[in-house]
Order: structure tokens, then sequence, then C-alpha cells
């Protein structure tokens, strides 16, 4: 089994506005996540989180730590989620295993030792995205589907932003230190996301999107609202998304991300929204 690890660093907006385009892709795109039987990490020192991918294929593959986090074990300070958005797989936490279907997702809580994930067919592999933070205390774990989420409806068709907002590992629906994430489907014929747009200062937070089309592909949107920048993004592909940055996008087609949080508080809608016709 393999581990490819990714290190990135804290960015200032004063500095951010001099990046071209191939400097903003290098600071905040994760532009590979699943790869047979291994494990991708990007480790941001925004709020500390780590985005990555685990797609099991021919063999059982072990979250193991890294020598940047100085743990005994993964979890040992850290809690994770994982959503699939493959096909059916398991993940086995401390011996008890938990069957994770399509879109469903699994939170473990911190000071579980051992992590295995499995596909049910290596034929059509599970992907287990997943994004962890460090953790003050435990929670126990629990698998969330989308018929536990609290599902939101927003947007409309004639603004292009009909969209369905499915929390699945929120404050509400279960128990976790600091770590959010959830799942945004967007309606066909739409293809804005989280517009209007909005920054909150108190969490950070990354997007990964997928179910993009063949040849077609998403437009993301992040920076302070007077100074945006655009990063195109094609399927299954992550962006980081620092504490002063508004985070929004446009496809060319309608598309599914799931976004993930982490910072001061587990308030949802806090948020500092920002109209469209303010953006420049």
């Amino acid at each position: 089994m393999t581990t490819v690890f990714d290190e990135r660093y804290a960015s200032h907006p004063s500095d951010y506005v001099n990046y071209d385009t191939d400097r903003l892709r290098k600071e905040f795109l994760v532009p590979k996540l699943f790869e047979a039987d291994t494990v991708r990490l990007t480790y941001t020192h925004v709020d500390r989180m780590i985005v990555g991918g685990i797609m099991p294929v021919e063999k059982t593959v072990q979250l193991e730590t890294v020598e940047e986090l100085r743990s005994e074990y993964f979890l040992e300070r850290r809690e994770i989620g994982f959503i699939n958005i493959g096909g059916a797989g398991t993940v086995e936490v401390d011996g008890t295993v938990h069957e994770i279907g399509h879109k469903e997702a699994l939170y473990v809580g911190r000071g579980s030792v051992e992590v295995k994930l499995n596909s049910a067919d290596k034929s059509n592999p599970a992907k287990f995205y997943l994004n962890s933070a460090p953790a003050h205390r435990a929670y126990p774990t629990v698998k969330v589907s989308k018929a536990d989420a609290n599902v939101m409806e927003r947007g409309t068709s004639e603004t292009c932003n009909q969209r369905v907002i499915n929390q699945l590992l929120v404050h509400g629906v279960i128990e976790t230190c600091q770590l959010q994430m959830g799942m945004t489907e967007l309606a066909p014929g739409s293809v804005w996301n989280t517009m209007p747009a909005h920054t909150h200062s108190r969490r950070m937070e990354a997007y990964m999107y997928f179910n993009v089309p063949e040849g077609q592909a998403v437009c993301h949107f992040m920076g302070p609202p007077q100074q945006t920048r655009t990063i195109w993004m094609h399927n299954e592909q992550a962006v980081i998304s620092p504490t002063w940055s508004l985070h929004s996008g446009v496809g060319t087609a309608n598309y599914t991300f799931i976004w993930g949080m982490a910072g001061e508080n587990l308030d949802y809608d806090d948020m500092d929204f920002v109209q469209p016709h303010e953006l420049r």
C-alpha cells in the first residue's frame, strides 16, 4: 500500500493577488485524488485540514499515519469524514465493519486506531473522498446516508442554481469536534453553486467536484470578494479555500460537489454573504 502526501502552506490575501494561473493552481488545486490501492493526502496549514482520496481495488487499503503528523496512528489527535462517490465499499474501524454505499458518509472519531477500506467489486471500486481535522475529544463513529441527512433545497431554475444541499456530517445530524461535510447536487439545467457567494473567516472550506460529464468543466471562483480569481477544474478534483476567500463555481453542465469545513465553530449558517452585483 502506498501513501502519497502533499503539503500546502497558508497564503496571505495580499500575496495571493499576485499569483498567476500556474501559482494559483499550485497553491489551491488538488488535481488528483484517486489512484488504485493508494492513499492520496494533501495537508493544508489552513486550519490543518487534510483532503484526500482512497480507492481500494485489488486489496485492502489501510489508513496509516504519516511522518508529518508525528503521531502513533493517523487518528490519534484527529477526526475524519469519508464520503463514497464510487461503488459499494466497506470501512472497518477497529474491527467493526461499516458498509458504505454510493453517496453515503462515515464519520470516524479521534482515537480510532485501525481504519481499513475495501471495495465490494473491483470492477466498480469504491472511491472514498476524505476530509480530516484536528480533534480535541472523541466522538462515536457514525454512518450517515442521504436518508439521514438534513436536506435543504436552494436556488431556482431562473437563476441557474437550483440545487439540493445534503448536510451529512454536520452539527444537528451527528456530533463532531470541528469537521463538517456535506454534498450539493445541482439540478439538470443549473450550473451555479453557492450563489450568492459568501466568506466565513471563522473556518476554511474545501470543495471536491464530481459527476462532471466527460468533456465538461467547472470554473471555481475564489479570493476576497473584490479580488476574485478563477481555477478551471475537472472531474474528481478538489480545491482549498482559505478563510479569507469566497468559494463558488459555475459549470459547463450540472454536477455534484462535496464541501468540507473546519475551524472556529459548527454554525453552518455563519456566513458573510456577498451579492452578485458586489463581486469584482
